[in-house]
């Protein structure tokens, strides 16, 4: 008897189906599994044989063999149990082979026939979708992970009375079970409220707040730098409140390396903001990028769409830092191990905050003891190309006690998003019809066919490149900075005006690197 299921594997962030086909016939008895696999498949003769045994049915005493297609992709994980386990009842007649018509499986079973979660259930739903698969047969923690795939339905089971259940069930009692799992899901589910920091609690640094709104409507990387407690990680830690919420389609991207990674599940909704991730200064290069014996994704990766944000940016090792080179160039990370290679995206907006020298006050001399060659030697911790592709540097000053008592209270976050979300709508028409979502995504090439410049501008502009201030990378970056900056203004075309203050964005690295 011979039965064929669906199921789906990963490799690196890319999903594909995976054909598990079943043949049990007469010969010596055993139970074999072929098709390139790692241990953890190898284990599921194990867990399927009791996990049935204990659900009432037992195997058959015959030759069972357990193919899983393609052969040449080597498979990992313990995703495949389910599949397996509807195989093997289809070739017992326990359910009709008609009936997994259109479905797939995927789950991992415990001995007592309990279903277990597994990752990377959202981009294999994708990829099954596009093969024809209307069903996806999941651990009930799982289900929340489809929701928003139009064209496939997940089915949520705890254990294997459910699956074996839903197997043997007829279609409009399947589709009923489908619409009890959506509508508990609906009423359990409650409207997921995110409060974010309020850039009104920051009393002073008005520079500093209008380079984090440049930078969060043109999704410009960003270095804050100043003396200890004027407010660099505060800033930052408010910038996702005046973001643009994630597209639909970038929510699937974000979701998608999350389930990778397990994090998506026991969850019914995919998340609306844009991802914050704020890594430790002790971090391995190969955590930062991604990697490991079976690579999985990094924190780089887990900020896409979002912001990676180094506090004392130094302080990482130079080494790690140097890991960002490729990335915040090329928006993907590379990782090549001996088994093949894989390519995480990385289209993440850098914010990060240092103090200018080991002590923190320079170029305050009143205040700060250290030396020429302990200053040179803190800040050139950030080399200069990872330096030159940020595309902006800000000072934050040291708030005086009396600025503190006179201040009023700032600008919420409410408006100040308001114009960034003004801003994001001019380049959405700007972008429209192009692979580009912000100003700050720009490659060189691109930067004069989305940024025209009058001859007056083009004139200022030359002058700053001759005067040697500037690198053929920042001059674009400079044009990407204006373009933005007219965007919040709600102008059409970028003024000198614009170009001078994207020039003061840049001429930050003078005043600390010079």
């Amino acid at each position: 008897m011979f039965s064929s299921m669906y199921a789906g594997g990963i490799v690196g962030l890319e999903a594909y189906p995976v054909r598990v086909e079943v043949d049990i016939s007469r010969g010596l008895p055993g139970f074999e599994l072929v098709g390139s696999l790692g241990r953890e498949i190898k284990e599921a003769r194990e867990r399927v044989q009791i996990a049935l045994k204990n659900a009432g049915m037992s195997l058959p005493v015959a030759r069972i063999i357990v193919n899983l297609s393609p052969a040449n992709i080597r498979k990992e994980g313990t995703g495949y149990d389910l599949a397996i386990a509807a195989g093997l009842l289809s070739c017992m007649g326990v359910v009709e082979p008609d009936s997994l018509q259109k479905t797939a499986f995927l789950g991992e079973l415990a001995l007592d026939g309990a279903v277990s979660r597994v990752n990377g259930v959202l981009p294999i739903a994708l990829a099954l979708q596009k093969e024809g698969i209307r069903y996806l047969v999941v651990p009930m923690e799982n289900v929340g992970e489809g929701a928003e795939i139009p064209g496939i339905s997940l089915v949520g089971v705890t254990n294997m009375a459910e699956f074996i259940n839903y197997l043997q069930v007829c279609g409009e009692e399947r589709k009923n079970i489908i619409e009890k799992q959506k509508r508990r899901r609906k009423k359990q589910t409650t409207p997921e409220i995110q409060e974010h920091l309020d850039f009104a609690d920051i009393y002073g640094q008005e520079s500093a707040k209008r380079a984090s709104e440049v930078a969060a409507a043109g999704f410009h990387h960003l270095l804050l730098a100043g003396p200890p407690g004027a407010g660099k990680t505060m800033i930052a830690s408010r910038i996702p409140g005046i973001l643009p919420p994630l597209t639909k389609q970038e929510r699937l991207e974000v979701a998608g390396i999350y389930s990778i990674a397990g994090k998506l599940a026991g969850r019914d909704e995919l998340q609306k903001e844009r991802p914050f991730v704020a890594p430790h200064h002790t971090i391995s290069p190969q955590a930062l990028a991604g990697g490991g014996r079976l690579p999985r994704p990094g924190m780089i990766s887990f900020s896409h769409r979002g912001i990676l944000f180094l506090d004392e940016m130094p302080e990482f090792s130079p080494e790690t830092l140097e890991v960002l080179r490729q990335p915040m160039e090329e928006k993907v990370v590379r990782v090549i191990r001996s088994r093949g290679s894989c390519t995480y995206p990385a289209d993440f907006m850098l914010i990060g905050a240092m103090n200018p020298c080991p002590c923190g006050y320079y170029p305050d001399r009143n205040r700060c003891n250290c030396s020429e060659t302990e200053i040179h030697r803190y800040l050139g911790r950030i080399s200069g190309p990872i330096l030159d592709r940020i595309d902006m540097v800000a000072e934050v000053s040291a708030v005086q006690l009396k600025e503190f008592h006179q201040s009023k209270k700032g600008e919420s976050s409410a408006a100040i998003r308001k114009r960034v979300m003004e801003a994001r709508k001019r380049q959405q028409i700007r972008f429209k019809g192009s692979s580009y979502h912000f100003n700050g995504e720009l490659p060189g090439r691109e930067v004069m066919r989305y940024c025209e410049l009058g001859s007056e501008e083009s004139h200022f502009l030359e002058q700053v490149f001759e005067a040697g201030q500037m690198s053929l990378r920042a001059y674009h970056k400079v044009i990407k900075l204006a373009r933005t900056i007219a965007d919040l203004e709600g102008e059409e075309h970028i003024s000198v005006a614009h170009l001078s203050e994207a020039v003061c964005y840049n001429s930050g690295r003078q005043q600390f690197w010079s």
